[in-house]
């Protein structure tokens, strides 16, 4: 049997009747969703984290939401190695943003955004695909330009993160804005003398924003 065939079976097996109506209320679609929690479907990735990626890409084209987190739980789980290659670590990402119209809710980009292409662009000078991101007009596709970088600041690579959330800072919508101050709180963690800079070129950042990014 094919592994889209047997986490989708193992997703069903796990389903509740209060687990459907819990994520319904994130996914909207009552034909996306089997209903099973999430640190089932986390547990559940976790097993098959030496999925080949061609079944990954599978599990990622399902109509499921459990099923397509799985996927990219596993790509997540994947990119958590040491031992990755910098090619396994290009093959991942490609597979992450050769899938992304299917990475359509926020806790998608959150969970494999950081590790899959943070850690990928750790090992490459040319970053480029941030700023194509960022320039997406899929939010979610501009989520993921900021998102990528966190991974980036936690190794103390702050240019990319402010570059991203420079040209974010006037984003229309509230689930890129959210990051952008995330990326911006681990800034100033590292560097508050920049953080504070930033925000005092930025004055069109909401309060919100500027709230969470003081935080460190």
């Amino acid at each position: 049997m094919s592994l889209v065939h047997d986490v989708v079976a193992e997703l069903r097996s796990m389903a509740t009747p209060a687990e459907h109506a819990k994520v319904l209320k994130r996914v909207g679609d009552p034909d996306l969703v089997i209903g099973v929690r999430m640190r089932d479907v986390f547990d559940l990735a976790s097993r098959h984290v030496t999925a080949d990626l061609d079944d990954v890409e599978a599990l990622l084209e399902q109509p499921w939401y459990e099923a397509r987190l799985v996927g990219v739980s596993i790509l997540d789980a994947k990119a958590r190695s040491r031992r990755a290659t910098q090619d396994e670590r290009r093959a991942w990402a490609a597979s992450y943003l050769e899938h992304h119209d299917r990475l359509d809710l926020w806790d998608f980009v959150d969970r494999a955004a950081p590790r899959v292409l943070g850690g990928w662009l750790l090992g490459e000078t040319d970053r480029s695909v941030l700023q194509e991101l960022a320039a997406s007009p899929d939010p979610m596709r501009r989520r993921s330009a900021i998102t990528a970088c966190f991974w980036l600041v936690r190794a103390q690579e702050l240019d990319d993160a402010l570059h991203i959330a420079d040209l974010l800072a006037s984003d229309p919508e509230r689930l890129v804005l959210n990051n952008v101050a995330v990326a911006l709180r681990e800034v100033g963690r590292r560097d508050p003398a920049r953080r504070d800079a930033f925000l005092a070129d930025h004055p069109q950042l909401p309060a919100a924003v500027r709230r969470v990014a003081s935080s460190a």
